[in-house]
């Protein structure tokens, strides 16, 4: 077969062959632009966009490491954890690996500390030549200082290498005077980077012409000019700006976060630490903070994103059974199980107060209970407790508490603060930070003959502005009961308590917009007896009653019984205050009147019958009589129970007593 015969063979074989690999190749490309769509059978919805395909990939920045406690150490070690987490496809550092200014084997040491906690990144990770570093403190200073450590347990000094479209140069800012060979981080004549380094730079940048970012690595931050006067990076930056596809440059050294915005297209952005001194703790909005850099790349850009060290969260740790125990610990109640401390008329205070912390959890947990002092007026012994609570455990906290007799003026109730680690097998966790109230109770009332000219009223503002009561002590009994009062309303709109402690349970009486109601739960339900109707009125005193005989429920208003219902049965108790100006819940009062309300008396018999009486305008105690509030005097926050059995209230949340207006006084 001649020359000529072959061809006219092949020919048509590479014809074919280039028409079907075309036919395969728009048959690939169609392919692909339907499946560049969102499918769905679903009609006449919105067309949704698709993300953009364009090159992307992400490494992570560490700033300084040293300067810092001991301690920071752990700080690189939980971003070793966080890195992990986000998963880039590399980790720079900007130089301060360790503490340094030391001789040999103090450095070799902390080498390995350092090196030993970066082996647990899942990635590559690439150094940077700081100070810390590199000056040597101590007898034999070799000329070079910690030059040939580093580079035998580190790497170059100098470097690049290349990644996807990217290529990573990286510069030494520590090489000292060449003339005497010292080296400092203030002089101008040692923030100079050599010939040998920029001719390096510049050569090497040539070579990487054809990738479309670069980023520049270093220590110091010298086009920081206010704190490098006098440096060469000026002469740096021109190189950098000539080479034309250099995207940003990343130092450390002042650990604080700096962006200098860009210049020439090159972005200049200094770190602050990952573990390192800093000047003002948790202050991440001055630019002080723990962190590591995100930076996405992509063909067109860089996003850089800064995330506090320790702010990862690992998701798989957050199983159903480790959330079961977390929970059943951040609902674990603290107990007081002290008597209130009992404060005299005079504002003094003396007493003990105890509370128990239980962990109902399988692993322990570290608590830490501190009481908050209010204006100084309160001492405690000691100033704070901390313990550990083995699993299934207790424990009793107590605290001696007093207050010298300085009146009521300034009063305030203190708190306690009780912070809670729980020890797991995977670490530990901080939960909320829970508070308490010091339990306290006005001891003795002065007995003083009454005067009207004394006479007060509770003004209260609503939603939560109110005065409580404890219903252990009040102990409203299973049968017969009466509560009542004058209240004078400003506002009669929306759903508003007035007294009771109903919450699925108990009883309460309700003035919603005008209406009353009152409710008993009995066996499990409430039997309700509603007025269906606006009856109350604005700046009026009226009396209302809500009475429960054992047999029936009934409410009066100014003395004339305007509903009823029958009901009977045990009645449901809870553990809640009692609220005298709102309605009640366990995230505490709410719905509360506006207005004003007086002379509120709780008894434990059925006090009226029939269809009406002559309400009294001033009650006075006997034997039936749970809690009576004149509301005449404020003692600090505490109002008077004149019944004899110490059921004084509690003023929340601006509520007050008006000594000019009462219902003596309408």
């Amino acid at each position: 077969m001649n020359r000529r015969t072959r061809v006219a063979r092949i020919v048509p074989i590479l014809i074919f062959t280039a028409w079907f690999s075309a036919i395969g190749r728009t048959q690939d490309a169609a392919q692909e632009d339907v499946d560049r769509h969102v499918h769905t059978n679903r009609k006449d919805a919105r067309v949704l966009p698709l993300p953009r395909e364009d090159g992307v990939f992400h490494f992570v920045i560490y700033g300084d490491r040293t300067g810092g406690p001991a301690e920071g150490i752990r700080v690189l070690e939980q971003a070793v954890r966080d890195t992990n987490l986000l998963d880039p496809d590399l980790v720079m550092t900007v130089g301060d690996l360790v503490q340094g200014y030391n001789a040999r084997d103090a450095w070799l040491e902390q080498m390995q500390e350092f090196r030993g906690v970066m082996a647990g990144l899942r990635c590559a990770w690439f150094p940077v030549a700081g100070n810390h570093d590199i000056y040597w403190r101590g007898p034999k200073r070799p000329e070079s200082e910690h030059e040939s450590d580093y580079e035998t347990h580190f790497g170059p000094l100098w470097y690049r290498f290349t990644h996807k479209n990217a290529a990573f140069f990286v510069l030494y800012t520590d090489e000292g005077d060449p003339k005497d060979g010292t080296r400092g981080i203030r002089d101008a004549r040692h923030q100079q980077m050599s010939p040998e380094q920029l001719a390096w730079l510049k050569t090497e940048l040539a070579a990487v012409r054809d990738k479309k970012h670069v980023f520049v690595f270093c220590h110091h931050p010298r086009w920081i000019e206010s704190r490098y006067p006098g440096s060469n990076w000026g002469e740096v930056h021109t190189i950098l700006k000539n080479a034309g596809n250099v995207t940003a440059v990343f130092g450390g050294h002042i650990h604080r976060i700096v962006y200098s915005g860009k210049k020439d297209g090159i972005e200049y952005h200094a770190l602050a630490t990952t573990g390192g001194h800093l000047s003002e703790e948790n202050a991440p909005d001055l630019g002080f903070v723990h962190h590591l850099d995100v930076v996405t790349v992509r063909d067109g850009g860089i996003q850089v994103a800064t995330i506090p060290v320790g702010a990862v969260i690992d998701p798989t740790k957050l199983t159903e059974e480790r959330l079961r125990e977390l929970d059943m610990l951040r609902g674990a109640a603290i107990t007081t199980v002290s008597e209130p401390i009992e404060v005299a008329t005079d504002g003094s205070a003396l007493g003990v107060a105890s509370m128990i912390v239980a962990n109902p959890t399988s692993f322990p947990v570290e608590i830490s209970v501190t009481p908050l002092q209010v204006g100084q007026q309160w001492s405690f012994g000691p100033d704070h407790v901390h313990a550990t609570i083995e699993p299934g455990k207790e424990r009793r906290v107590s605290f001696a508490v007093s207050r010298l007799d300085l009146g009521f003026e300034g009063f305030d109730v203190p708190e306690f603060s009780v912070e809670t680690e729980w020890l797991s097998d995977a670490g530990r966790v901080g939960l909320p930070k829970k508070r308490t109230r010091l339990g306290v109770a006005l001891d003795v009332v002065e007995d003083r003959p009454f005067d009207a000219a004394r006479s007060g009223s509770l003004s209260v503002r609503g939603d939560a502005s109110c005065v409580l009561l404890d219903s252990a002590r009040l102990d409203v009994p299973d049968g017969p009961f009466t509560i009542e009062c004058w209240v004078q309303p400003t506002e009669l709109d929306g759903r508003r308590g007035l007294l009771g402690q109903a919450d699925q349970s108990e009883f309460g009486l309700f003035v919603s917009n005008g209406t009353i109601d009152f409710a008993v739960h009995l066996d499990g339900a409430y039997r309700a007896a509603e007025t269906g109707e606006t009856l109350l009125k604005t700046a009026v005193w009226q009396h209302i009653a809500g009475v429960f005989d054992g047999h029936e429920v009934r409410v009066y208003l100014d003395g004339n019984l305007v509903a009823r219902t029958r009901g009977s049965g045990r009645r449901t108790r809870n553990a809640l205050p009692f609220v005298i100006g709102g309605d009640t819940g366990k995230r505490g009062p709410n719905s509360g009147v506006v207005g004003s309300i007086d002379e509120v008396r709780v008894s434990s018999v059925a006090r009226y019958d029939g269809q009406s009486f002559e309400p009294s305008r001033r009650f006075e105690p006997d034997d039936a009589t749970l809690a009576l509030l004149h509301f005449d005097e404020a003692y600090g926050p505490f109002v008077a129970d004149t019944s004899g059995r110490k059921n004084h209230g509690v003023l929340r949340e601006g509520a007050a007593v008006d000594r000019s207006r009462s219902v003596l006084s309408r």
